[in-house]
């Protein structure tokens, strides 16, 4: 599948912020890559230049491509809810975000791995669909034979995110999706609103 995977510091440099997580590179050289990166007379970004830098940041962020992403934006438009805060709420519900959440892998690009190589499940089914969406109530958990692997007991170890709409359970290896998370639940710095506006042009 036609997925980045070049250097993430470059992208985070990007858009100005550590969008995959803690990252030494970054923090060094926190300005725009290429020739011109460090020239602070950068000319000035048009409305739309700005909308489809958001929009790009949320589809790295989440690691999704292009037509899924707006599939989902489809779907959440069609939805009741406020159309900006329902696509986040469906990329959050995704199962790869789901594992990455609950810390059985430190990074979502290793969370989706760990879904492709069929070591979660879903309900006691495995699932082995990085896209999968979750219900409220759905049992997300480290399948038994994968439960051994030193690198999901490392990620475990050393994570320490907290989040008010997922529980997990360190003895069966194991954690609930409690429900779809509101915005204010949602960390991500991304102006859902205007990647809406991109779209609605």
């Amino acid at each position: 599948m036609a997925r980045y995977t070049g250097p993430k510091s470059k992208i985070a440099r990007k858009f100005g912020e550590a969008i995959f997580g803690e990252d030494k590179s970054f923090d060094k050289k926190n300005y725009p890559p290429g020739q011109h990166g460090n020239n602070r007379r950068r000319g000035k970004k048009s409305e739309y230049a700005i909308q489809l830098m958001e929009k790009q940041k949320a589809k790295y962020t989440y690691g999704i491509l292009e037509k899924q992403f707006r599939n989902l934006f489809a779907k959440a438009n069609r939805s009741k809810g406020v159309t900006g805060e329902v696509l986040l709420q469906l990329c959050e519900a995704r199962l790869d975000n789901v594992v990455y959440r609950m810390g059985i892998s430190p990074t979502r690009s290793g969370a989706r791995q760990l879904v492709s190589h069929r070591h979660i499940t879903v309900n006691g089914e495995l699932v082995n669909i990085p896209s999968y969406s979750l219900n409220a109530g759905d049992v997300v958990g480290v399948r038994e034979k994968s439960k051994s692997l030193k690198a999901i007991g490392d990620s475990l170890a050393a994570n320490s995110s907290v989040y008010e709409w997922i529980t997990w359970n360190s003895d069966k290896m194991d954690g609930t999706f409690v429900s779809v998370p509101e915005r204010l639940q949602i960390p991500e710095n991304i102006k859902e609103q205007l990647i809406v506006e991109l779209y609605s042009k």
